[in-house]
């Protein structure tokens, strides 16, 4: 059997940070892979998270299953972080599971989808985060996109989006960044996001909000305003979302699939076929990265301390955005990059050639995916001259 098989490319990301990881020349720089990384370029874990770990030794005295819908304070913490004091909580109509991470929470979402209706079409962003269609796809779902980002202007196609949104038939499933779009960076303003709302009502599509990112663009409450607005004007639509940047619990695989129904009555019916379709994937979550995440939100101290430091991971990397366009001009660079400051979250594209691309690996050991996205946090005080430097040299 396994003899039939072909290799398969590896993820363009993975094999970056590969030839990032041999390369030897002590000024290279990681602008490919999607964590958030300090100063010092290193990933650390949160103070908040330490402290909640600490609880979780001291007091925990089972390792038993939790369930297939997980850890049922995750759940309702996950939730009054998603919605706030949201209507929807207050009329019942949220289910909120755990899931192994982001990730598992749009596969669960797919394949909940597709025992709704067999072959759904889902409409994703042009672009998209690069593992959307592989996921939708392995779950059965039809991908298609609708226009997103203008390459040539640096900014949103705000109205082919809109127009295209018009067209997507009633039955099929929108899927919308939240916040941080990943891999752009351009989000929606309040205003865009009240249109595209007038557009789903209209029309009667079922949304798919994404939110990987809540609290690294302007802040935990500002983040979820097009999420909220949406789950008060529809009847039906699915929040997946990550712990993974927020809290830096990016090995530990915890995020979290939401459904919304109509009634309180038709979210039980919904939540049952959601867990069946759980049970027949991986059965039951992993528990620690939910009671991490538990703990710090059911806590005042250390949800006030998450707070303090989710807030220093975004303003580093929003003031990485002007640093490195203030370096641009420094170093003598007539093209506008303004808008790489204009954006928000961990991504931005360069806007330069592939080839260029290329250029920047192999003469100055400068790492960044083949369409320009860049990680942000890869960024710092201590490389952003090199940096500056080198793409003038190749523009």
């Amino acid at each position: 059997m396994f003899a039939r098989l072909k290799a398969l490319p590896a993820d363009p990301i993975l094999g970056l940070l590969a030839k990032y990881r041999e390369d030897v020349n002590p000024q290279k720089i990681d602008l490919g892979v999607g964590v958030y990384k300090n100063e010092a370029g290193h990933t650390a874990v949160l103070d908040c998270v330490k402290k909640a770990e600490q609880h979780r030794t001291d007091t925990e005295d089972s390792k038993v299953y939790i369930g297939p819908t997980g850890s049922p304070l995750f759940n309702v913490e996950m939730s009054k972080l998603i919605f706030g004091t949201h209507k929807v909580l207050l009329e019942n109509r949220a289910r909120t599971f755990s899931t192994p991470g982001g990730t598992g929470a749009l596969r669960v979402a797919g394949e909940f989808i597709n025992k709704c209706k067999s072959g759904t079409t889902i409409w994703v962003s042009n672009p998209t985060w690069a593992n959307h269609n592989a996921v939708f796809e392995a779950s059965g779902l039809t991908v298609k996109t609708y226009p997103y980002y203008d390459y040539e202007n640096k900014t949103l196609d705000f109205d082919g989006m809109l127009a295209a949104l018009k067209e997507v038939p009633a039955d099929d499933v929108v899927l919308l960044h939240a916040c941080c779009h990943n891999p752009s960076g351009m989000d929606l303003t309040n205003e865009q996001w009240q249109q595209v709302v007038e557009v789903t009502k209209s029309v009667g599509f079922t949304p798919l909000i994404d939110m990987a990112y809540q609290g690294f663009g302007a802040g935990l409450d500002e983040d979820a305003y097009g999420l909220r607005l949406m789950a008060e004007n529809v009847k039906e639509m699915i929040v997946c979302s990550s712990c993974s940047k927020n809290f830096g619990l990016y090995r530990e695989r915890i995020g979290a699939c939401t459904l919304i129904a109509e009634t309180s009555h038709s979210a039980d019916l919904v939540a049952s076929v959601l867990a069946y379709v759980i049970r027949g994937i991986y059965s039951m979550p992993p528990a620690h990265g939910a009671a991490i995440v538990e703990t710090i939100l059911s806590s005042t101290e250390l949800t006030t301390l998450w707070h303090s430091e989710l807030k220093e991971m975004r303003d580093r990397i929003n003031g990485n955005r002007q640093l490195l366009v203030d370096k641009l001009v420094e170093n003598g660079v007539t093209r506008d990059f303004s808008f790489i400051a204009e954006q928000s979250g961990m991504f931005s594209f360069l806007g330069i050639t592939p080839e260029q691309v290329q250029q920047l690996q192999d003469e100055y050991s400068i790492y960044m995916v083949g369409s320009s996205r860049m990680s942000i946090a890869g960024i710092a005080n201590r490389n952003v001259d090199y940096l500056a430097k080198s793409i003038a040299k190749i523009l």
